[in-house]
């Protein structure tokens, strides 16, 4: 039989022990969830370089050089967008009437539909003809409401903007961190023609 001594040391190490354990489940509980480790810029330039590649965004933004095989990307060129002294060529607008086709330059840098024509944008770090001078936000603020600088003109067709604006902010950001740290390309792309203007050109 256990002494008076002994019931109230029992009693002490159970309290004890039920006091630890409520500590540590309580401090784990307080404890706030580790959050995302935040990538280097370089793991974010590289982040952003799979997401443009995977996208397959130099399908139009990155002009084509011509050999045997076809159209293959201008390496010299990345991601400038239609070249500025290609001229567009003459096109049958009747083609492009809404519910028929849309129409592509050989290399998909320029396109005609219902809207006119339209070119892909030079998405590489020039100040005064490609992305320089945008910050990340104006570029997330584009891809999301799908205007130009994020309050300016529409983005025209066929950029698929509605389908890059649902990537997450870090993925955005990712993209333009890798667009930012191409080398920077002097490529004045055209302006887009609306349809009107498309078919008073002889």
């Amino acid at each position: 039989m256990l002494s008076k001594n002994s019931n109230k040391f029992l009693y002490l190490a159970y309290a004890g022990f039920i006091t630890l354990i409520l500590i540590v489940l309580l401090t784990a509980c307080d404890q706030k969830p580790a959050g995302k480790k935040e990538l280097s810029q370089k793991e974010l330039i590289e982040r952003g370089k799979f997401l443009v590649f995977a996208a397959g965004c130099g399908d139009c933004h990155t002009p084509k050089v011509f050999g045997p095989e076809g159209p293959q990307p201008d390496t010299t060129k990345i991601l400038s967008g239609h070249p500025a002294e290609m001229t567009l060529p003459k096109a049958d607008l009747t083609l492009v009437e809404p519910g028929k086709w849309l129409l592509f330059t050989q290399d998909l840098t320029a396109a005609i539909g219902p809207w006119g024509a339209s070119f892909s944008a030079n998405l590489t770090p020039d100040n005064e003809t490609g992305i320089g001078t945008w910050q990340p936000d104006m570029f997330i603020n584009a891809m999301k409401t799908g205007k130009h600088l994020g309050a300016g003109r529409p983005l025209m067709p066929p950029m698929p903007w509605q389908n890059v604006g649902q990537l997450s902010e870090e993925d955005l950001k990712a993209i333009f961190a890798y667009l930012k740290s191409l080398p920077a390309v002097k490529n004045k792309v055209p302006d887009p023609i609306p349809m009107d203007v498309l078919m008073s050109i002889k």
